[in-house]
């Protein structure tokens, strides 16, 4: 059933601050969207697996993570209006190598990979938009990995909770220090100091 683009204002606003897009395209977005609501800890995007789905996260917030030797290794965590989705899937046409989970209950929209594809490919709007939000994010990860090698643990969480705020007061400690290349009992003194 499509979405009123009236139903995800927290999208919209993610969407036109990275780039103008007109609301008829925001509409023709909306209009592709399905609403799922999901608890706390639920698996959006599962490793080993190409659900064929974009997810906008209306409400809440997401972790992405790495199992290396059995170990989670937080990659991300996206927040209210960001997009979420495989990389591996959406350009490669590969499953997932990452997964991707609720770290508070949720309510997001999915689209099809291939209808997003398909309206990015025709519409300039979201052509633009989409281009920039990648760029965002290549900016944020480059910073991030930066920060990691020449930034002591304490400057680190500084760095991550001006990023990040809504993310401090609700992800657990472990995944947060998973995220800055701590161990979670030096990232509990850190914050035990503040």
């Amino acid at each position: 059933m499509a979405v009123d683009a009236a139903r995800i204002p927290n999208i919209t606003e993610f969407i036109l601050r990275a780039s103008p897009v007109s609301q008829a395209t925001i509409a023709r977005l909306a209009s592709l969207m399905e609403r799922k609501t999901f608890p706390r800890r639920h698996i959006l995007i599962r490793e080993g697996f190409a659900d064929g789905k974009v997810w906008f996260v209306e409400n809440g917030a997401t972790r992405s993570y790495w199992l290396v030797d059995g170990r989670e290794v937080t990659t991300s965590f996206s927040v209210a209006g960001c997009v979420v989705f495989s990389m591996d899937e959406v350009y490669y046409s590969l499953p997932s190598k990452e997964y991707v989970e609720s770290i508070v209950a949720i309510e997001a929209f999915s689209v099809g990979v291939g209808q997003l594809m398909q309206l990015v490919s025709t519409d300039i709007e979201l052509a633009n938009w989409w281009r920039v939000i990648h760029q965002n994010e290549y900016r944020r990860l480059h910073r991030s990995h930066k920060e990691r090698l020449t930034l002591g643990a304490s400057e680190r969480y500084e760095a991550f909770r001006s990023q990040f705020p809504q993310i401090c007061a609700c992800a657990r400690l472990a995944d947060i220090a998973s995220y800055l290349g701590l161990t979670p009992a030096t990232l509990s003194r850190i914050r035990g100091g503040k």
